[in-house]
């Protein structure tokens, strides 16, 4: 077979596939991973507050490993650059080098604070919301609101 009518047969191959793929629908198959959700298409939003807790623990404990560990790397790159500075040219760059370690280390740590704090916020922001909506929520008034509405 010539290269032409190679070329020819995977074109039309091609040709073959795309008029059987539909990109306008998700797939009614069941299956995994694409967001249908099963019976329940709102169990894709659902977060449980334990998995909450698990990232932000993550996050807290990645942070003070990257506080103790994440600075050796720099302080002895940093020391090393100030010791051939006089007699290298890599000097100056592994002193460049620990700078902008300790800039990226900064940033990350920053990141990982965050994370932790903004899920400690959430989490007592939620339960706070909760606690108002059960405590000022009266089914005595939205039963009235009902009968009156029910009367029109």
């Amino acid at each position: 077979m010539s290269f032409d009518e190679e070329w020819a047969a995977a074109k039309a191959a091609v040709r073959e596939k795309q008029t059987a793929m539909r990109l306008n629908q998700l797939d009614g198959g069941g299956g995994g991973g694409g967001g249908g959700g099963g019976s329940n298409p709102d169990a894709v939003l659902t977060v449980e507050q334990s998995d909450l807790a698990a990232i932000g623990n993550a996050a807290f404990k990645l942070h003070q490993r990257l506080a103790t560990d994440g600075n050796h790397a720099r302080a002895s790159t940093q020391e090393a650059g100030t010791a051939m500075k006089q007699e290298f040219a890599l000097g100056p760059a592994l002193s460049t080098v620990a700078e902008k370690w300790g800039k990226q280390l900064t940033t990350l740590l920053d990141a990982c604070g965050h994370i932790s704090n903004h899920l400690e916020y959430s989490k007592k922001a939620h339960a706070d919301d909760e606690y108002v909506i059960a405590t000022q929520f009266k089914f005595e008034q939205l039963n009235k609101g009902f009968e009156e509405r029910a009367q029109h």
